[in-house]
């Protein structure tokens, strides 16, 4: 037992994306052993996720040959020896480019390794009275999507140390499939809510169409329903956009939209925030520029302190304040939203086209954000596993206001910017028959957390460009 005292806790890569194996420490003398098994804290500062097992699982084998595997689960694992020895075998069984890539190695007491979702999973033991020890992030389920290889499969060629002839093993593990008739574990799913939105709509263009990825509206999963986490096997899912949002801000100001904002912008996120924490997924939820009160001279960062104007912003806010609450989250902080469908650009462009000159207001600062580079952003931060948080995620370029960028939409369309006259937001409201929300007069939103991610946001005046350029001149 000596050769496995003295170890420092290291992590070691292997050629399996996320298959990790890690050196433990063990102490010991006259009277036995000890070891930290698991410890969150230290893992994690290693680089290992907080995979969040639910259950410990010990198999114990009292003969040395005993053969199991190669089994692939839609869950993680922590894999390690109590006594004894073995030669583990895994297997790369996820769908993707290393499908098939195989690792081996021994584990006694002095190792551990931790198994993502997918990798097929096997052992042989080397010696008698081996506990085989195994923490998992789910409890098992008919519904769920396993994945199996036969273990004398020829085309990953497992070298095992005793051969597959002189050991006993299992009927039904004799009968697993060769590599070639085995169905990948497809990645966790990706579900984007507010899918019919113009947000929506512009994930869809940028994640596309794959199997694992799911594009929900209102009609298909109601996100204020108390009975949400019964609305999917959540498990499942690795990540949630949450693009669905109440957004008529004048409206939420009466009695029956304040009620509207509060249940979709505010409780539907903590429902959605519990339930990504309970099963491990990571939320994305998409913010607003009315958090603030608009009063501060600077650009807005991301831990600036909440003022929210009126039952809109007061709504986003504590959607924010849910929406951190789960371990892995992703506030995407925004503002000035042009995308697909009724915007602003639009409705000057027509006004230009139909001869109508408007008044605009000049005395609200910001810059556009389009859904396309706010849908960038999203696949941007979660390809490169950025450090969860809150982002701020517009357009860049200088911030103008609204009658400056009516102006642009004049000039991009052809038409004299000149017919654009700039009024108070005061003087604009003055008549108004309904509610009036207040509207921050700073809306300008810091970028630099942004791009310190190695994500550049595109000015936005150029986007304008190319928007009313790609449509013929009419956005």
């Amino acid at each position: 037992m000596s050769e496995i005292f003295g170890k420092a806790l290291q992590r070691i890569e292997t050629p399996i994306p996320g298959l990790v194996l890690f050196e433990l420490p063990v102490h010991g003398d006259s009277r036995g052993w000890f070891k930290e098994n698991w410890q969150r804290e230290k893992m994690v500062a290693l680089g290992l996720e907080d995979f969040g097992p639910v259950q410990n699982n010990i198999s114990f084998n009292d003969a040395v040959g005993t053969t199991r595997g190669i089994h692939a689960e839609p869950w993680d694992k922590w894999v390690s020896v109590a006594t004894g020895r073995i030669f583990g075998a895994w297997v790369d069984l996820r769908e993707g480019p290393t499908f098939g890539a195989v690792f081996t190695t021994e584990i006694d007491p002095s190792r551990a390794i931790f198994v993502p979702r997918g990798v097929g999973n096997s052992y042989q033991t080397l010696e008698p009275d081996t506990a085989y020890a195994y923490l998992v992030n789910d409890h098992w389920s008919p519904d769920a999507e396993y994945a199996f290889l036969n273990l004398a499969d020829e085309t990953v060629a497992v070298e095992w140390p005793i051969p597959l002839s002189e050991v006993e093993i299992s009927d039904k593990d004799r009968a697993h499939p060769r590599l070639a008739d085995v169905t990948p574990i497809p990645p966790r799913k990706i579900l984007v809510l507010g899918a019919a939105g113009q947000l929506g709509l512009a994930l869809r263009k940028q994640l596309g169409e794959a199997p694992h990825i799911e594009y929900a509206t209102r009609a298909d999963l109601d996100v204020t329903s108390p009975s949400l986490d019964k609305a999917r096997r959540w498990r499942d899912y690795g990540t949630i956009i949450n693009a669905s949002a109440y957004t008529a801000v004048d409206a939420a100001e009466t009695p029956e939209g304040r009620t509207a904002a509060w249940q979709t912008n505010a409780i539907s996120v903590g429902l959605l925030a519990r339930i990504a924490d309970e099963h491990g997924i990571t939320l994305v939820h998409v913010s607003s520029d009315y958090v603030f009160d608009g009063k501060s001279s600077e650009a807005y960062t991301e831990d600036a302190p909440l003022s929210p104007l009126g039952v809109y912003g007061q709504s986003k806010a504590a959607g924010d304040i849910a929406a951190a609450t789960a371990a892995r989250h992703y506030v995407i902080r925004t503002s000035w939203v042009i995308g697909d469908g009724k915007n602003f650009v639009r409705t000057m462009a027509s006004l230009a086209e139909r001869g109508i000159d408007p008044n605009v207001v000049n005395d609200q600062i910001g810059r556009l954000s389009f859904t396309s580079d706010i849908a960038a952003a999203i696949a941007h931060l979660l390809d490169t596993n950025a450090e969860h948080g809150t982002y701020n995620a517009t357009g860049d370029g200088p911030a103008v206001s609204w009658a400056d960028v009516a102006r642009e939409v004049f000039r991009f369309t052809g038409h004299d910017p000149a017919r654009v006259s700039g009024v108070s937001t005061e003087t604009y409201f003055a008549n108004a028959t309904s509610a009036v929300a207040p509207r921050p007069m700073n809306s300008v939103l810091d970028l630099r957390k942004l791009q310190s991610t190695g994500f550049v946001p595109a000015d936005w005046a150029t986007s304008l460009a190319g928007l009313l350029g790609a449509s013929g001149g009419a956005a």
